[in-house]
């Protein structure tokens, strides 16, 4: 069962009496309670029920099946008996930032998981006073302490648990001690789902709600110079036009301005927007053209100003190289596309508001919602629905913000409504990118000297107007943290300014730097007659754990937020899988059966997954997958299935972006509005098969979501070259 956490507060009285591990610890001694908050994730009642919170989002990558699974087998629950909360946002949750792969990793498996055990560790010291005999002997599981034959139920424990000390020190369970995590799980809101029972940011209904559509200025700053409500409000049903508050720079997490049209429904409201009449003041980017800006990237890259890594002298070992191999890869600006466009319900009373929302990040929309409504953070609560897909760009609060400050100005619940063209002229944008690659060969075809230029907006330019070159984060995807046994290394970015709103969109950066270095390298292979596959062994090079020093960089501090000491760099690791993938796809009979296989494999988000495929012409002479093969090391990993759906969701993702995906900018506005220009990957060209396999693990976990789109465009294009002899150095593939 899956419930809010407010309903279940409700449902059991919200003014029990608990305690928090961490946190501030409210039960007193002598004091009854119906209910033990063990900590803010897991509640036990004296009727036997078991409450554990998610506090994550679920966008389909099924984390309510597998953080609940994991803190149950922590606790030694049946996770089949619990009931599932979804967590507002509230920092007594600590991170719940729903990006990054980092779900399980991170927060949940090093910090929440303790949590479970050291409940579970009261409850078994309560079980041994209970007995008087030593606590060595007592085992905890399915939702009871056990003594040999005797046992004693979680709800006779909780009220005695909850009077102890909080110990320090507590040992997690081994992870063959773990048995239902690693094993198939349910997908606990699969039924919901298939039966149009789920909620989602629009599926919430208040009395009395009022549903807002909204013009925001077609380009990044624009503002509202003059609007003419009239026809609008003669349009039956709809009841306030309203003007927002055009955002500064930087754009950060500021709503976009514009003017709402609000009425009693969502027909009337979209009625009443092509009725409004509004006239824009387009402002500083109104000269931004997509096309154009492309040669502004590659200038740019005339003259590159920032050193990122460096090791010899590779400008000297190119110029005497025997040999040489040169190409550059665009990537154009891209869209999430959620199959749920954003949508969020917010209430307004008396200086607190109350909002319901598809949030990859609750606590930073209840930031910016109280940052925009003027009130304090105590007074926001944000409820957090199913998410339709979020790939990123539900990190950002902007719909949110916008439903709080219309509910304000109304004083009624309000349902602010993004439609899909919304969406797509309106989003934040994965960033539009020129990387140009040279390598010098020697004689004998061996890569001496390796020069890549770069050039991107980046994400900071979002939060920060004077940043124009892509972070350490963003270089941290496959250019500073990329294996290279390459003796000359040199990497530059240069200047880009930001005309867009740019941000975080599945995998980020590795998205182009990984399209661009795993190409350049099945380019080198065929310039010099090598196996591609051979090839990029050879690159890479032997087995080995990167450092700063060896990489040529100032700091290789941390695996996507893992220390070193738990995930580090492994090209053993990266090795491994490529040797997976090569037998699953019979790389080596390919060949002789003159078979079009690409492959390409590719670290991120600490886990390391390689990719290959195979192509056909398709009737009209377009690109057919016909099968896709990934060998993925995630580390141990928590929900199997979920891994493996995750990396054939990665693959169609990532296929759909190489072969379809461009956002267009012209005068500023983007010009694309619907899946009729901005395409996505439709059933018929989807391989027919993706075989997935996971490398059994008992290491650090990896992330999961990200981790399987990079390898995926250089792999079909690397492929497609292998068919056909015809490089793809820009996206889309089928333009």
């Amino acid at each position: 069962m899956i419930v809010t956490r407010r309903s279940f507060l409700i449902g059991v009285g919200a003014a029990t009496a608990g305690l928090a591990l961490g946190f501030d610890r409210s039960a007193r001694a002598g004091e009854s309670t119906e209910l033990w908050t063990a900590n803010p994730f897991i509640q036990i009642g004296n009727d036997g029920g078991i409450l554990i919170v998610c506090s994550r989002s679920e966008m389909g990558q099924g984390i309510r099946s597998s953080i609940p699974v994991l803190l149950a087998d922590e606790l030694g629950a049946d996770p089949a008996t619990v009931t599932i909360v979804q967590g507002d946002g509230d920092a007594v949750y600590g991170d719940q930032d729903t990006d990054g792969s980092h779900s399980i990793r991170g927060h949940i498996w090093d910090d929440v998981r303790p949590l479970a055990a050291t409940a579970r560790a009261m409850l078994i010291t309560a079980a041994a006073q209970h007995w008087k005999v030593p606590e060595s002997r007592l085992v905890a599981r399915d939702g009871a302490v056990h003594d040999g034959a005797k046992q004693v139920r979680f709800a006779e424990l909780a009220q005695a648990a909850s009077q102890l000390a909080i110990p320090k020190h507590v040992a997690v369970r081994a992870l063959k001690d773990l048995t239902h995590v690693g094993k198939q799980l349910p997908q606990r809101d699969a039924p919901d789902i298939v039966a149009g029972r789920a909620k989602y940011g629009a599926d919430t209904m208040l009395p009395g709600m009022l549903t807002a559509v909204i013009a925001r200025p077609p380009v990044l700053f624009g503002k509202v110079k003059h609007f003419d409500p009239k026809a609008a409000l003669a349009i039956p049903g709809v009841v306030h036009v309203v003007e927002l508050p055009a955002p500064k720079p930087p754009i950060a997490m500021q709503a976009l301005g514009g003017v709402a049209v609000i009425a009693t429904n969502t027909w009337a409201a979209e009625r009443g927007r092509r009725h409004l009449e509004v006239e824009w003041d387009h402002g500083p980017n109104a000269a931004h053209d997509s096309i154009a800006y492309t040669q502004d990237l590659r200038d740019a890259l005339k003259h590159p100003d920032r050193v990122v890594r460096s090791t010899g002298d590779a400008q000297k070992a190119i110029a005497a190289a025997a040999s040489l191999v040169e190409a550059e890869y665009i990537v154009p600006y891209l869209a999430h596309s959620p199959m749920e466009p954003p949508a969020a319900v917010a209430h307004v009373v008396d200086g607190k508001c109350e909002l319901w929302a598809p949030s990859q990040d609750p606590q930073g929309m209840k930031e910016e919602v109280a940052k925009a409504l003027g009130i304090d953070q105590k007074h926001v609560m944000v409820h957090v629905t199913l998410l339709g897909g979020g790939f990123g760009r539900k990190s950002f609060p902007d719909f949110g913000v916008e439903a709080a400050q219309l509910a304000q100005k109304t004083g009624k619940p309000v349902r602010v409504q993004w439609t899909r063209p919304d969406d797509l002229r309106h989003s934040s944008y994965h960033t539009h990118s020129v990387q140009q690659l040279r390598a010098g060969l020697d004689a004998h075809g061996v890569v001496i000297g390796w020069h890549h230029k770069i050039a991107y907006p980046p994400i900071g330019s979002t939060f920060d107007a004077t940043q124009s070159h892509p972070g350490d984060g963003e270089l941290h995807q496959g250019v500073t943290d990329l294996p290279l046994a390459v003796p000359n290394v040199l990497c530059e970015t240069a200047t880009a300014a930001a005309h867009m709103r740019i941000g975080w969109m599945r995998s980020v950066c590795n998205v182009q730097q990984a399209f661009a270095v795993h190409s350049f390298i099945d380019e080198i292979a065929h310039a010099t007659k090598r196996d591609p596959r051979d090839t990029m062994l050879q690159v890479f090079g032997p087995a080995r754990k990167l450092s700063a020093a060896g990489q040529g960089v100032k700091k290789l501090a941390d695996n996507y937020g893992n220390p070193l000491t738990k995930t580090p760099f492994d090209v053993a690791r990266l090795e491994h899988v490529i040797a997976r993938v090569s037998e699953m796809a019979s790389w080596d009979a390919a060949k002789r059966e003159g078979r079009a296989v690409g492959m390409a494999a590719h670290s991120s988000f600490a886990s390391w997954v390689a990719v290959a495929c195979e192509v056909v012409k398709g009737p009209r002479g377009e690109i057919r997958v016909e099968n896709a093969w990934i060998a993925a090391d995630c580390g141990f990993v928590v929900n199997p299935d979920r891994v493996r759906y995750q990396m054939e969701g990665a693959f169609v993702f990532a296929m759909s972006n190489a072969l379809h995906g461009r956002i267009t900018v012209k005068a500023g506005a983007v010009v694309e509005s619907n899946f009729r220009d901005y395409k996505l990957l439709r059933m018929p060209e989807a391989p027919k098969q993706i075989h997935v396999e996971l490398v059994p693990s008992e290491m650090y976990p990896g992330g999961a979501g990200e981790p399987g789109v990079p390898p995926v465009a250089p792999a079909i294009a690397n492929a497609w070259f292998a068919l056909t002899g015809v490089r793809l150095r820009s996206f889309p593939f089928e333009g």
